[in-house]
């Protein structure tokens, strides 16, 4: 998509305001769609009901469905590589102009690229847990496991992938649903479905990274989820400047010193090449 002269300028401004300060990055689902991974919300983004975690917990044919389209979606989902705005970030982190990135996403690709100081505040994709005993497995394990369960399943061509690494599966008759190899108890991926709250010390853990830093730079979220929207009103509070990057309006526009209407990657690609290197690197 080509930067057009507006989204440049807004580009521009947002680097003056953005130069010279540490700068706290929060990151949604739109960072990652250059990647290959959807968007909930944003333009284009399919129709999907995500799971609630009532329904997970509550109803043994739904959670065998999801757990199919988990499955199947994590396979594709953990292929996915990251793009230009996650190096951009690393890249930064590393020159020590990003204080560290709080993400909303779920796909590790923040770390992947390179960036040290990742606040995952809905969870990630590479564990998976115990409802009832705590015991915490790598998702590769699980997957080994389903496999071996289910020899029949395989992963579909062209799959519709899901932000939280799901696809709708075709069926889900006859099959096994992994459990907890410790205690027989209900395993959950380790992420944040719709009706749970963010973990009380992650939340804590992106406060103070936003506290210590001297800019909250958001990019591409629409802050739907109040998480968001409360790092931004502390951000306000504290009257440090906050630019958001993101492809359409989002809940805090008129809060933002500038808005960037455009491609999260392109625009975090540019404040790379522009923002100037801080001293205290590290």
């Amino acid at each position: 998509m080509a930067v057009t002269e507006g989204s440049r300028a807004q580009t521009d401004r947002a680097i003056e305001v953005l130069s010279g300060r540490r700068v706290a990055v929060l990151t949604g689902a739109g960072v990652s769609t250059d990647s290959g991974i959807p968007d909930y919300r944003g333009e284009g983004a399919p129709r999907r009901s995500p799971m609630t975690a009532q329904t997970f917990l509550s109803d043994e044919a739904a959670r065998r469905r999801y757990w199919v389209g988990s499955h199947l979606g994590w396979r594709a989902f953990a292929a996915a590589e990251p793009n230009g705005g996650h190096r951009a970030l690393a890249a930064l982190e590393q020159r020590g102009v990003a204080s560290g990135v709080i993400t909303q996403n779920v796909d590790g690709l923040h770390l992947r690229a390179g960036s040290r100081r990742v606040v995952e505040l809905h969870g990630t994709m590479r564990r998976v847990f115990c409802t009832r005993c705590g015991q915490v497995f790598d998702r590769r394990a699980i997957g080994e496991r389903v496999e071996r369960d289910n020899p029949w399943i395989t992963v579909p061509e062209n799959v519709e992938l899901g932000p939280d690494g799901d696809v709708l599966p075709a069926t889900s008759d006859g099959f096994v649903v992994p459990d907890c190899s410790v205690c027989g108890g209900m395993l959950k991926p380790d992420v944040v479905f719709f009706g749970e709250f963010i973990p009380a010390e992650k939340f804590r853990e992106a406060a103070q990274l936003v506290a210590a830093s001297d800019a909250l730079l958001v990019a591409g979220s629409s802050l739907v989820v109040n998480s968001g929207i409360r790092l931004v009103e502390r951000a306000r509070r504290r009257r440090i400047p906050v630019v958001i990057v993101n492809r359409g309006r989002t809940r805090a526009d008129d809060r933002a010193a500038v808005k960037v209407d455009g491609s999260a990657s392109e625009v975090l690609a540019a404040f790379a090449d522009a923002l100037p290197d801080l001293a205290d690197a590290g």
